[in-house]
């Protein structure tokens, strides 16, 4: 198990409300975000902390060297400074949540 991933924080179906009011708490935002199969995004840094938990489908997040699979429930951790890219592995569309603090 990674250190950035957290497997199972939110049970499924997963409820986009109580993820951000979860993250509201912890002082986050949150924005939902939907991606086609294949859809990538590569070598990201940011200023802030940012957290990622998937909706429906299931993204390969690759932090600071780490690869990992995030599914429905699980929670993302991404730490300021680190290099991240982001791609859907999921043969459907694959919606999303991250948010910054």
């Amino acid at each position: 198990m990674s250190e950035y991933l957290t497997k199972g924080r939110f049970p499924p179906p997963v409820e986009a409300a109580a993820v951000a009011a979860d993250w509201r708490r912890r002082g986050y935002s949150c924005h939902r975000f939907e991606d086609p199969p294949g859809r990538a995004w590569n070598d990201f840094v940011h200023r802030t902390q940012e957290l990622v938990s998937v909706l429906e489908g299931r993204l390969e997040l690759q932090i600071a060297g780490t690869t990992l699979i995030a599914e429905p429930g699980d929670e993302v951790f991404i730490p300021r400074g680190a290099v991240h890219s982001v791609r859907n592995v999921h043969a459907g569309r694959t919606r999303w949540l991250f948010g910054y603090d």
